[in-house]
C-alpha cells in the first residue's frame, strides 16, 4: 500500500475525504516542489503541509525501522501554537502507524529534554525561529541536520514583515546550503501579496519554481454589532467604555463559549474585572489571557478552554493564531479590530473547522466605531485583506546571523555573502554594506576596536585566509544567550509575597508605584509591597480601585484596507445610502455632520476650519491611519512654522488630525496644497520631529539584536534603565565618532517606516494632491471633528475641571444646539 493510499484510508476512518488543496499540496511536495499554502483559518493547513513529507517517508521507509533522526522541522511563531501543533502531528503520525517521534523545543523546554535532543534529535521537531537559529549555531550542526528533508514555517503572514521573519529567512538560507535538496513550505492566512510572500520565504533561488496552493475560501463569517442604547452624536474615544458591559454579558450568556478579544492588555484587565463585577457568579467560569501573564497560567486557561470548562476568556492577540479551540461558539471584539486580516483571524477562532460559520460580535467603545464595524464587514465579505510588507536590509539581524554561523563551524566570506543574497531581505545587499557588517562583527567597527568583547569573529588562520570562525568559546556562549530579535521594554516579574508568579509588567509602570498602592493585574486587585531584584512583590489588595498597567506597543493603527472600506461607507452615507444596521444607527451623527459641514466623498479630502476660545482649529480628514497622521501632523506643523506661523499644536487619530494655532494657517485650497507637497518629504519629516530621540529609542532594539548589549544571564536581570543607558551610550559614541555607522542609518529608516508609516504618508500626500480639497468653515465642532478635539483635551492637564468633565460639557452643548435646529 502506497503512502497516499494509507493517508486516504486514514481519512476514510475519520469519516471524511481530504480536501482538494491538501491533495494538491501532497502532489507538489512529492514532485520535489517547495511552496506556500494559503488557506482560511480552520481549513486543515497543518495536515496539508505535514502529510507530504510523511507520505514520502512511508513510500521510502522500512516498516518497524527505528525512528529516523530529524526529518521534519516545523517553525512556529508562538509557543502556545507549538504545543497544539505537536499534539496534531502526534495524532496524525500515530493514526498512520509510524514510529516517528515528535518533540517540542522552545525556551521553556526542560534541561532533561534539551540534553536528550543534543544526543539525538526527534524525527519531527516543532520549534521557534530563535531555536532554529540556535540549532545552526553549534559546530556539529551540519552532522545533526544531515537527515533533514523538509522545513515548514507556520503562520508565515505573521512572521513576514518582522525581524523574526528576516531571522527565519537567513536561517533557511543556511539550511538550504547544508541540504541543497531541502524542501520548504509556508502556511499562511489570506493576504493580498501571496506571490511576494512565497518569494520572501523561499528566497531568490526558489521563487521562480515556488508552488502556491490556495484553498477555496468558502469560510462563512457572520459579523454583527452590539448597538448602544443611546447614540451620542458627538462621540469620543472610550466614552461608551463599560456602559456596554451588560450587553456584553448578555451576549456571552446567549452562547456556549466566547473569546472576548481586546486590542491591548490593559483593556483586557479592565474588561475582565468589569464582567466579574457584573456577574460575580462567573468567578471560575471566565478567565483572562494575555502575553504578560505567567506561561503556566496561560497554558491552564488554554486547556480549560479546550475542555469546554470556561464560559468566556478575555484575551488579546495572544490567542489570535491557530490554536484549535473547537468549543468556541462566538468571538467578541471590543473596539475596532483595525485590520481585515486580524478580524478574520479572530472570527476564525469560532467555528474553527471546515464548513462551520464563524461568529464575530463587535462592541463599540465609541459610536464612530460602528462605521469601522460596517466597513470591516464589507471588506471581509470582499476578502479585501492587507498586504504584508517584507523587511529589507535589517543589518542588525545580519550581524547577529554572521556570528551565529561563525559559532556553528565557521564560514567562507564570499560563499556566505552569496548565500545571504539569496534571501529576499538582503538580495540588494551591496559589497560596501557587507564589508561594514563583517567589520562590525570582527571588531565592533572603527569606534569600538579598543574593546575585546566586540571582536566576536576572526579569521581562521593568516590574513590571506577568508574563512571566519568564532573568536572564542565564551563569545559563542554569550552569543547564544542573545540569539533572537524579540526585544522587551524592561519587564518586572510580579509575584505574591512568598508565593507564585503572576506574570510581568513594564518597569516604567512599577517605578511609579509606592508601597501600599493598588493596581489591577492578572484579573486581581493587587497591593504593591516592594521591588527587589526586578521582582514586584505583591499581596491581594482590599481597595476597589487601582491603576491598570500600560504596556508599550499598544497602538494599533487602522489598516489601509479598512481605511478604504471606511471611505466607501462614508461615500454611500453622503449619497443617502445607509447599507446596514450600523450605518443606519449612525444616521443622527451623519445628519448633523451634513448640516454643519459635509460628509467627505471618495475623491475628496475634507478640511474643516473654525475658531473657538482655544484658537484657530483646522481639522483634516485623510483617513490614512494613526501613524501616517502622526507623520503628517509633524510635517505640517514644521512647514507652517517655516512660513512664520506661531506655535501649532497637533492631535491625530485614525480618521484625521487637528492643527490648533493662534491664527488661521491657510485660507484656500492652493495654500493647503503648498504645505501638502510631496517635495523634499523625507528631509522635511526628519527635520520636523525630535528624530534624534525617536532614533535613540529604535537604536536600543537594534543594539540588542546586533550584539552590542550584553544579553541578560539567567538569574541576573538587567533593568530597562541600564539597557537604555548602555544603548544610549553607543548611540552617542557612534554619532560623534562613527557617523557613517550603518546601524544609525537603520535606526532612521525604522523611525520613518515603523513609527510614521512613511510610505503610507507619501501615498496619502499623492492622493490628497490629486483629489478635491473641500474647505468648510462650520460654526461649531462637528461630529467627525469632536473625537480629535476631545483627544487633545484629554492630553492636557486641566486644573479647574477634569478633561472628561469639559468634554461632556461641550458634547452636551453641541447636542442641545443640534436639537434646537
Amino acid at each position: 500500500m502506497t503512502g497516499m493510499q494509507r493517508v486516504e484510508k486514514w481519512f476514510a476512518g475519520m469519516g471524511r475525504d481530504p480536501f482538494a488543496f491538501q491533495i494538491e499540496t501532497w502532489a507538489k511536495y512529492l514532485a520535489g516542489h517547495s511552496g506556500l499554502i494559503q488557506a482560511p483559518t480552520g481549513m486543515g493547513k497543518t495536515l496539508a503541509a505535514a502529510l507530504g513529507p510523511i507520505i514520502a517517508a512511508m513510500d521510502e521507509g522500512k516498516p518497524g525501522a527505528r525512528p529516523p533522526p530529524l526529518v521534519l522541522l516545523w517553525i512556529t511563531p508562538l509557543r502556545a501554537l507549538a504545543s497544539d501543533t505537536v499534539e496534531s502531528l502526534k495524532q496524525a503520525i500515530g493514526g498512520l502507524g509510524l514510529s516517528w517521534t515528535v518533540e517540542l523545543r522552545t525556551s521553556d523546554t526542560s534541561s532533561a529534554v534539551r540534553k536528550r535532543q543534543k544526543e539525538r534529535l526527534p524525527t519531527v521537531l516543532v520549534t521557534t525561529p530563535e531555536s532554529m537559529s540556535l540549532l545552526i549555531s553549534y559546530p556539529d550542526a551540519l552532522v545533526r541536520l544531515q537527515s533533514l528533508q523538509c522545513v515548514i514555517v507556520d503562520e508565515w503572514h505573521e512572521l513576514m514583515g518582522t525581524k523574526r521573519g528576516v531571522q527565519a529567512e537567513l536561517a533557511l538560507a543556511r539550511l538550504r546550503t547544508m541540504q541543497p535538496s531541502l524542501r520548504i513550505w509556508g502556511l499562511s492566512a489570506t493576504m493580498a501579496n501571496v506571490e511576494e510572500a512565497a518569494s520572501t520565504l523561499l528566497g531568490t533561488a526558489g521563487a521562480a519554481s515556488a508552488a502556491i496552493v490556495r484553498a477555496p475560501d468558502h469560510k462563512s463569517i457572520h459579523i454583527r454589532s452590539l448597538l448602544p442604547e443611546k447614540m451620542e452624536r458627538f462621540p469620543w474615544a472610550g466614552h461608551l467604555g463599560m456602559r456596554m458591559t451588560e450587553s456584553v454579558a448578555n451576549a456571552i450568556e446567549s452562547a456556549g463559549s466566547t473569546l472576548v478579544f481586546t486590542n491591548t492588555r490593559s483593556q483586557s484587565e479592565l474588561w475582565f474585572r468589569a464582567l466579574l463585577a457584573a456577574r460575580p457568579d462567573w468567578l471560575g467560569r471566565i478567565a483572562l489571557h494575555h502575553g504578560s501573564l505567567d506561561r503556566k497560567l496561560r497554558a491552564s486557561v488554554e486547556q480549560m478552554l479546550r475542555e469546554g470548562k470556561l464560559l468566556a476568556v478575555v484575551c488579546t492577540s495572544s490567542l489570535d493564531l491557530g490554536v484549535d479551540f473547537w468549543p468556541v461558539d462566538q468571538v467578541m471584539q471590543i473596539g475596532s479590530p483595525k485590520g481585515i486580516l486580524r478580524a478574520m483571524q479572530r472570527a476564525g477562532r469560532s467555528g474553527h473547522r471546515p464548513g462551520a460559520t464563524s461568529q464575530l460580535v463587535c462592541v463599540p467603545t465609541q459610536a464612530l466605531e460602528l462605521l469601522e464595524f460596517s466597513a470591516t464587514r464589507l471588506a471581509v465579505d470582499q476578502r479585501a485583506v492587507e498586504r504584508r510588507e517584507p523587511v529589507l536590509l535589517a543589518l542588525d539581524v545580519l550581524a547577529q546571523h554572521i556570528v551565529t554561523v561563525a559559532a556553528g563551524g565557521g564560514f567562507e566570506a564570499p560563499k556566505l555573502l552569496e548565500e545571504v543574497r539569496t534571501t529576499h531581505a538582503f538580495h540588494m545587499l551591496t559589497d560596501l554594506q557587507w564589508k561594514w557588517v563583517m567589520d562590525f562583527a570582527e571588531r565592533g567597527g572603527p569606534s569600538l576596536t579598543a574593546y575585546p568583547r566586540f571582536a566576536r569573529i576572526m579569521r581562521d588562520g593568516d590574513a590571506a585566509n577568508d574563512r571566519w570562525v568564532i573568536a572564542a568559546e565564551p563569545s559563542a556562549r554569550m552569543h547564544r544567550l542573545g540569539i533572537g530579535t524579540i526585544t522587551s521594554d524592561g519587564s518586572v516579574v510580579v509575584k505574591f509575597v512568598g508565593g507564585k508568579f503572576l506574570g510581568t509588567v513594564e518597569e516604567s509602570f512599577v517605578g511609579r508605584l509606592r508601597p501600599g498602592d493598588n493596581f489591577v493585574f492578572s484579573g486581581r486587585m493587587l497591593e504593591f509591597v516592594r521591588l527587589h531584584d526586578m521582582t514586584a512583590h505583591v499581596r491581594l489588595g482590599k481597595s476597589k480601585k487601582g491603576a491598570v498597567p500600560r504596556w508599550m506597543g499598544g497602538r494599533m493603527p487602522m489598516s489601509s484596507s479598512l481605511a478604504e472600506a471606511v471611505r466607501f461607507r462614508l461615500d454611500e452615507a453622503a449619497a443617502g445610502n445607509f447599507a446596514d444596521v450600523e450605518m443606519r444607527q449612525l444616521r443622527p451623527i451623519f445628519a448633523v455632520q451634513s448640516r454643519w459641514s459635509q460628509i467627505p466623498r471618495r475623491g475628496q479630502v475634507l478640511i474643516e476650519s473654525l475658531t473657538t476660545r482655544d484658537g484657530h482649529h483646522h481639522f483634516i480628514f485623510p483617513f490614512q491611519g494613526r501613524l501616517a497622521h502622526e507623520g503628517l501632523a509633524a510635517l505640517l506643523t514644521s512647514r507652517f512654522a517655516k512660513l512664520g506661523f506661531g506655535p501649532v499644536t497637533a492631535t491625530f487619530n485614525d480618521f484625521g488630525l487637528e492643527l490648533l494655532s493662534p491664527e488661521p494657517l491657510a485660507h484656500t485650497a492652493l495654500d493647503w496644497l503648498k504645505v501638502l507637497s510631496g517635495d523634499r518629504l523625507e528631509e522635511d519629516v526628519l527635520a520636523s520631529l525630535n528624530t534624534g530621540e525617536l532614533e535613540r529609542r529604535h537604536f536600543r532594539e537594534i543594539a540588542r539584536i546586533a550584539g552590542l548589549l550584553v544579553p541578560t544571564r539567567p538569574g541576573a536581570p538587567k533593568s530597562v534603565r541600564q539597557l537604555q543607558a548602555s544603548s544610549g551610550l553607543f548611540f552617542d559614541v557612534f554619532r560623534e565618532f562613527d557617523p557613517e555607522n550603518l546601524l544609525l542609518e537603520q535606526a532612521q529608516r525604522e523611525v520613518l517606516e515603523r513609527q510614521l508609516e512613511f510610505s503610507r504618508l507619501r501615498g496619502a500626500l499623492v492622493r490628497m494632491r490629486d483629489e478635491e480639497l473641500v474647505l468648510v468653515s462650520p460654526a461649531k465642532v462637528t461630529p467627525l471633528a469632536f473625537p480629535l478635539w476631545a483627544e487633545r483635551i484629554q492630553s492636557q492637564q486641566l486644573r479647574s475641571e477634569s478633561a472628561g468633565e469639559r468634554i461632556e460639557r461641550l458634547a452636551n452643548q453641541l447636542e442641545a444646539a443640534a436639537d434646537a435646529e
